[in-house]
This record gives structure tokens, sequence and C-alpha cells, in this order.
């Protein structure tokens, strides 16, 4: 007989500066000395948001105020299957105290600076550099000199994280583009991905590509390229995106959008289905303004992709 999943609410508690929390387990414990996000098992009868209170309260002595949904990883211990439900904490009231002994850390993912990590946490360490804004290009309607304005004007903001998808542009426009979105971005600290075009990305030094739902559906491994997101619409191309190893991606369309008027969409109730057991990031997509990051948040994702909206003229 298979051993039923042990259910598991972990916390990653979120400071402004976006350090995050881990706690050391304890001697006499599996896996003693190494580092994880806080939380523990779920009791009869809870549901994972009721157990990280739970934990929390009696694992670090805070009450949480501010938490939503984030991902959900299956990892094989030699103990046994483990369901991790994470949850990102935005707010709480008192100060993390070790009730159970244990050591804590502020550390930020980009950055630790301790060891070792539990295998299960590394994916999630990596997630949490993403940010909260995804942009998608706009040259062809705006023209690519005011997009290149309003690019700059944007990371001059704080973006970071751009897609670069042009799919009116020849190849030699592309190419040109390209070179320039990615020397631009890389200026302030940002990352590019580039749609459809895995050559091309490799070629010139971009940080990722992002993949179509065609590309998804075909491709046998995953590109070698620091970060590869895809495009998605549902419940199957979500899970060849995890299977195929992508770091993160696109569901749309979430409202109805200005570009496909009348066409069907998912609403926030579908998006939280299917990003409630999604083990890797999702961006909401379509018909999205700056301000919904935190509902997208709230509904079980990684944050916003903003087409439009995202070049706004100031």
């Amino acid at each position: 007989m298979t051993e039923p999943e042990i259910q598991v609410a972990a916390a990653v508690l979120l400071r402004s500066d976006g350090a995050c929390l881990l706690a050391q387990r304890p001697a006499g414990k599996i896996w003693a000395g190494y580092w994880e996000f806080p939380g523990g098992k779920l009791e009869a009868g809870e549901s994972a948001a009721q157990a990280l209170r739970r934990e929390l309260r009696e694992e670090l002595g805070i009450e949480v105020t501010a938490a939503s949904p984030w991902l959900t990883r299956v990892f094989d211990y030699p103990h046994g299957r483990v369901r991790l439900h994470f949850f990102r904490v935005w707010r709480w009231q008192g100060e993390p105290y070790p009730h159970e002994g244990q050591q804590f850390s502020w550390q930020q993912p980009a950055a630790l600076n301790l060891a070792p990590v539990l295998p299960a946490n590394a994916p999630i360490l990596r997630a949490l550099t993403l940010p909260p804004v995804y942009a998608i290009s706009q040259a062809a309607e705006l023209g690519a000199v005011e997009f290149l304005h309003r690019l700059e004007r944007a990371l001059q903001r704080g973006l970071k994280l751009v897609q670069l998808r042009e799919k009116a542009l020849d190849a030699a426009a592309l190419t040109g583009l390209a070179q320039t979105v990615i020397a631009l971005a890389h200026g302030y600290g940002a990352q590019v991905l580039l749609n459809g075009d895995i050559e091309l990305a490799q070629k010139l030094g971009a940080d990722g590509v992002q993949l179509t739902s065609r590309q998804l559906a075909e491709l046998k491994a995953r590109p070698p390229l620091p970060w590869c997101a895809a495009s998605c619409h549902d419940a199957a191309e979500l899970a060849q995106a995890a299977a195929l190893g992508c770091d993160f991606a696109l569901l749309s369309p979430v409202l109805p959008t200005a570009s496909h008027p009348g066409a069907p969409h998912l609403g926030w109730t579908r998006f939280a289905e299917l990003a409630a057991d999604s083990p890797i990031p999702l961006y909401a997509l379509g018909g999205l303004v700056p301000g919904d990051v935190m509902q997208a948040q709230q509904h079980g994702a990684h944050g916003i992709a903003l087409l439009r909206q995202a070049w706004l003229a100031d």
C-alpha cells in the first residue's frame, strides 16, 4: 500500500527589504541542522491556511495578519512524500521568537550566507527572486523609439522583468531591437526574456525565453537558458510547463481584454483554482492594471503581467 502524502504548511515570511526568514531544524529531528522555511504538518480537519497560522503561533509566537497562497510542491524525502503548501506571509503581529529552541536567520533569497538548506526549498528561494510585475513589450504599436523611451522610464521606476514579444518585426529588426532592449535592461539590473526564439535568446545573451503554447507542447527538454517561462491557458498546459522544468508561467486571460473583446476569460475564481496546485510561480495576464498586484497575489499568483498598462505615458 502506498503511504499517504505528508501535508505541510510552509511560511515564507517577507520583510519590506525582501529578506525571508529561515529556521534551522533542531537536534533530534529528521534533517537536523538543515535550514528551511518555518511551518509544520496539517492536523486532522485543518486547512493549509489554518495550519499555517497555528504553526507560526506555536513555533514563532506571532499572529499572521496577511498571507496569501503561493506554490504547492511535492518532494520525496527518505521518510516519505511531502506535499508542501507554501504561503507568502506579508504582515504579522509580534516578533518571531524561537519557541522550540531553533535558530532563525533573515536571508536575501539571492544571496544566502548559510547552509545546508533542505533540498525542497532551493527552487522556492529562486522563485522569490522574481519581481511582482512582468512587462510585455509594445514596440509595434508605440514605435521602437517611443517604446524604448517608455521602457527606460519604467526601468528607472524599478521594473525588473521584461518580455520582448514583437511578432510583427522581421528577423533583422527584431535582432536590433532585442540587442538594444537587453543592453538597456541590464544597465538597470533588469532581465529580459525573448518570446519564442530560443536561438536568438542564446545568441544575444538574453536572460531567458518565453515559450509559446505550441513550443510547450512540442519540446521534450527545457531550453538551456537561465530562465524559461511558458504561456499557458489551462490546467494541461500548466502541468506541461511544470513537467518541462519551466521556472514560471503566464496564465491568461484572467479578465476581458481590449484586444479580444467578448472572448472567454478565466476570472479570478478559476485562476485561483488553477494556481492552487501549481509548483511554479504564475503571473496573471489579461485585462489587468498595475493596481491589481495584491488581488492577484491573494488568488495565488506570484504577480501580474502587463502589456499596454506597462507602458502608459507619464
